[in-house]
């Protein structure tokens, strides 16, 4: 009898070996990295976030990213939401006073960044449901919508984009030719465009335009470990360009929730794993560069990792 309890322990032990090996083998599960991403968010709220301004280490656009951030960590995991609320509420109205009452500051991509997070944010409890408030939406948005399409017709053929594929920072306006780095978020942001376009269109060519943009980029700013980096060296070009992948990470995982690509995956959880091992210290602090070892800390860079575990939580099982 004590054989056979003895052998039966060998074996539970055996089995649990081999179920631990298969866990590593696997990897993090989107519980994991879900876990990792709410934890290190904590690290960035109370080390960076200040409720009277509205805004993390004072930052303007930034701030309306991390907005985002927060926003897509809350539709992964529910248990977030009254935290999320709180930082809510509190950016809307203090960040409004801070910047003196108005989003605007004469900066386009400042006010879209703003725009991109409220509508993510957006939530009221209806009082009443009158006609004039639907029908204003519905012009309102049927117009954003019909130049979006006029827009990215026009913008994919400006002759910003490489022949690679993807688009340079900017044209000259002299000569008309692109100009600047091959900046991630450039990248990233016309994916979530496109996926928004196709949507409303109903037409997935968008889809097409796409694809090709982040299988280009991925060829270009993946490193020979299959961690997505960055053009610009940091903080050579300011500690705002440690954000820049999490806005890549997050549009990717859009692009792969309608058009499903094991790459898209495979670098994700990758770049992800890479910063759970190798680019965060005994704090809770992540660096700019995924691949390690963790330096320059900063609200943006912190953002920018998050957004890249939020994003292997969303393309994960």
């Amino acid at each position: 009898m004590h054989l056979i309890y003895t052998t039966l322990l060998v074996l539970l032990s055996l089995l649990g070996t081999v179920r631990a090996a298969a866990s590593d083998t696997l990897g993090p599960s989107k519980t994991d990295y879900v876990n990792y991403a709410t934890n290190f968010t904590r690290v960035l709220n109370d080390k960076w976030f200040d409720a009277k301004s509205g805004l993390w280490d004072g930052m303007w656009w930034q701030s309306a990213n991390i907005l985002t951030t927060m926003a897509d960590l809350a539709s992964v995991n529910p248990d977030f939401n009254d935290t999320a609320n709180f930082v809510f509420k509190s950016v809307f109205t203090a960040a409004l006073a801070t910047n003196g009452g108005t989003w605007l500051n004469g900066y386009y991509d400042d006010e879209g960044w703003w725009a991109m997070a409220f509508i993510k944010v957006w939530n009221k409890d209806p009082a009443h449901v009158n006609s004039i408030n639907n029908e204003l939406f519905i012009d309102v948005a049927a117009s954003l919508g019909n130049r979006a399409e006029k827009q990215a017709n026009w913008f994919l053929n400006a002759g910003l984009l490489t022949k690679n594929n993807t688009f340079h920072d900017g044209l000259h306006l002299a000569t008309c030719t692109a100009e600047g780095p091959i900046f991630s978020y450039n990248q990233g942001v016309i994916l979530g465009a496109l996926v928004e376009l196709s949507k409303l269109t109903g037409n997935s060519s968008w889809l097409d335009h796409a694809a090709k943009t982040a299988n280009a980029t991925i060829r270009t700013l993946v490193d020979h470990n299959g961690i997505f980096t960055e053009t610009g060296e940091y903080p050579t070009h300011g500690t705002t360009v440690g954000q820049f992948k999490g806005v890549f990470a997050r549009n990717l995982a859009y692009l792969q929730s309608v058009r499903g690509d094991e790459s898209y995956v495979a670098l994700l959880t990758k770049s992800a794993d890479s910063i759970w091992e190798h680019d965060r210290d005994e704090n809770g602090f992540l660096g700019p560069d995924w691949q390690g070892p963790i330096y320059g800390i900063s609200a943006a860079a912190q953002g920018s990792a998050l957004d890249c575990l939020i994003a292997a939580a969303a393309v994960s099982a």
